[in-house]
């Protein structure tokens, strides 16, 4: 199985295993900086093993969730190992610090994480031996290792779009596409170089062809399915999977097109527990408080910054109303990075090159600046720290008409980070939007504490990276 769903998140296996195996080297790489730079004796280094352990597990934990953060693992797949390596080296060096935090707050239990000699050391070492590891782990899994073969029922506009959707890399990393079977009296919208020829029945075919797993994407079950057939690849061991669902394991969005109001009901997912309820709002304001404190001298700079360029009587701040919870309507805080006139004619979409943009607000906006005084709304309550991105009433209702569930995205509180966010670029015209839907439905339907802090954490690198700014 290339995936494991925890807490209803998919989490791709191969990289859960480099996870856990980057944490024990690092971990083995900070005991050994210690090693040379307190014992040289094996004997009694094994002795003390136990003062040595709780500050190499810390060591481990803190780089192991910057590298998270930075999106180390991820980027093995459009970077190479080059790209890899390089982002590990930035969260080494970011940990440093954080580390010696970590010390400072353990009230001096965590010794050796506090010496800067151990930290230094644990670092290089660290860094050259999960090269090693990695470069082990990826000559012995291979590319195809993990991967599950499929077989999709169906050669219809349904099968079309898992064709055409999830063909880039990051897509197909869970799995590998054996064909296409028709159906008869379906049209057929893929490509015959897809199509498999099976002359007698599923069942046989897959003796002689072992798959993993068959796709059910059928445009229309009503006119029947091989059931028999179904069942008796499923007894052979075939897990069957349902079209919408396999889409939305491997793409980590729901595919619009596929899904109908009764899958949503049926589906699992959309569940949202009191407790669940009551950790969601504690997260968000722990951390909004956090990033209030951290970017409080930040946001100073801007206000001035603002004020140099517009002048004294310059507006820094201003408010949109936005669609948030079960669609009520609230204030939105930015950061103005616009002329003050700029909606004089009315709302339009934020574009690339925006000529109403003025200098500070071009670079507040490509680093998320201009965001930060939502930092407020979430502290009141009228937006939490993760959810959808809100938008404007006047957007909301051209859109509902127009985009299939996009009303559901208010199920939630809007966020200030968003899955979204993380997985696609900004936004500004209708296709998008529509492609945002999916991966906001997705977060709707499996969110969790887990998926909120995985996106809290990676929406780091969006920052430093300035994946989806505009």
């Amino acid at each position: 199985m290339a995936h494991v769903r925890l807490f209803r998140h998919y989490i791709h296996l191969p990289y859960a295993i480099l996870g856990l195996i980057d944490f024990l080297v690092l971990a083995f790489a900070f005991a050994l900086a210690v090693f040379f730079r307190y014992f040289g004796d094996v004997s009694f280094f094994l002795d003390n093993l136990s003062f040595l352990l709780p500050s190499a597990v810390v060591f481990s934990a803190i780089n192991l969730l910057v590298m998270v953060a930075l999106g180390v693992h991820q980027s093995r797949l459009e970077e190479g190992m080059s790209g890899m390596m390089l982002r590990t080296i930035l969260a080494l060096m970011v940990s440093i610090p954080l580390c010696g935090f970590a010390y400072l707050l353990s009230n001096e239990w965590l010794w050796y994480i506090g010496t800067s000699s151990a930290l230094t050391t644990g670092s290089v070492f660290g860094f050259f031996l999960l090269g090693i590891a990695r470069l082990f782990f990826f000559a012995a899994v291979g590319k195809e290792r993990f991967k599950r073969k499929v077989l999709v029922l169906g050669a219809g506009f349904r099968a079309r779009q898992i064709h055409e959707d999830l063909r880039t890399p990051f897509n197909r990393k869970g799995f590998i596409l054996t064909g296409f079977v028709s159906l008869p009296g379906e049209p057929v919208e893929v490509s015959k170089d897809y199509l498999l020829n099976i002359p007698t029945t599923l069942q046989q075919y897959i003796l002689k062809h072992p798959v993993n797993e068959i796709v059910v994407a059928v445009d229309d079950r009503r006119k029947g399915l091989p059931m028999e057939d179904l069942l008796e690849c499923k007894m052979e061991g075939v897990r069957i999977v349902d079209g919408a669902a396999f889409y939305e394991r491997e793409s980590r969005k729901v595919a619009l097109e596929m899904v109908t109001r009764g899958w949503l009901v049926f589906s699992d997912g959309f569940t949202v527990s009191s407790v669940f309820g009551v950790g969601k709002r504690s997260l968000d304001i722990l951390s909004a408080a956090l990033l209030l404190l951290v970017s409080l001298p930040l946001m100073l700079l801007t206000a001035i910054a603002i004020k140099i360029e517009d002048g004294f009587k310059a507006k820094i701040f201003y408010s949109q109303e936005r669609v948030g919870l079960n669609g009520r309507v609230f204030k939105v805080y930015k950061f103005r990075s616009m002329i003050t006139d700029a909606e004089k004619n009315g709302a339009v979409w934020a574009s690339k090159d925006d000529a109403r943009v003025t200098r500070v607000g071009d670079f507040i906006r490509k680093v998320r600046i201009d965001e930060l005084p939502q930092i407020f709304n979430v502290l009141n309550g009228t937006m939490a720290f993760v959810g959808p991105r809100p938008e404007r009433p006047v957007f909301v209702e051209r859109l509902s008409e127009r985009i299939p569930f996009y009303s559901e995205r208010h199920r939630v509180k809007p966020g200030l980070t968003g899955w979204a966010q993380l997985c696609f670029a900004y936004a500004d015209n209708e296709e998008d939007t529509r492609e945002k839907l999916r991966y906001d439905l997705y977060y709707i339907k499996n969110q969790s504490l887990l998926l909120d802090l995985l996106i809290i954490i990676q929406t780091v690198e969006v920052v430093l990276f300035k994946k989806g700014s505009r």
